[in-house]
């Protein structure tokens, strides 16, 4: 019986892993650190500390725009992201959404992202982001747009995520927009 069992949940295990590497239409779209660690023969290579799923950048003509993905977290102990860089823009801001006045407003997150010891972080249109500011080239869709987060006492993350069109509840992330 409890051969059984084991086969069974063995057979989950390798049905569901098999699935999660589906989960993103673009395979270029993934950290670096993981990318280096599926291409090591390696077996028993350590994942990487942090790293993100599906990072997507809001296509735009100029100004601003927002990044987005979910943070994973891979460690036993919470992160926290500091900042973060991209050729895109000169100036990124780590963003929240919050209400103030019976309005939501975006405002710079203090404190950073903390993504959870083994958990994730979402950044998404009307959520936390990442703010690029000033951003120096059009985005299009299926741009690859390069990043690098500083993490607190930890290695940089550095990422790629590509141009999407995206009207969703219709955010603008451009100046003067409340």
């Amino acid at each position: 019986m409890y051969v059984r069992h084991a086969l069974v949940l063995a057979s989950a295990v390798v049905a569901l892993t098999a699935c999660a590497g589906s989960t993103s239409p673009d395979p270029a779209a993934t950290t670096t650190a993981t990318a280096a660690a599926a291409a090591s023969p390696s077996a028993t290579a350590p994942a990487a500390a942090l790293t993100i799923t599906d990072p997507w950048v809001k296509t735009t003509k100029k100004g601003m725009t927002a990044a987005f993905g979910t943070l994973v977290n891979n460690t036993d102990a919470p992160v926290t992201i500091t900042s973060g860089t991209s050729p895109l823009s000169p100036t990124i801001e780590l963003h929240e959404v919050v209400e103030n006045g019976g309005k939501m407003v975006m405002r710079p997150k203090e404190g950073g992202f903390v993504v959870p010891a083994r958990g994730t972080h979402q950044l998404q249109p009307g959520g936390d982001h990442i703010m690029l500011m000033g951003v120096t080239e059009e985005v299009k869709p299926g741009a690859r747009i390069p990043f690098t987060l500083q993490v607190q006492g930890g290695e940089p993350l550095e990422f790629t995520a590509i141009g999407k069109d995206f009207a969703g509840g219709e955010e603008d992330y451009q100046p003067g927009h409340k």
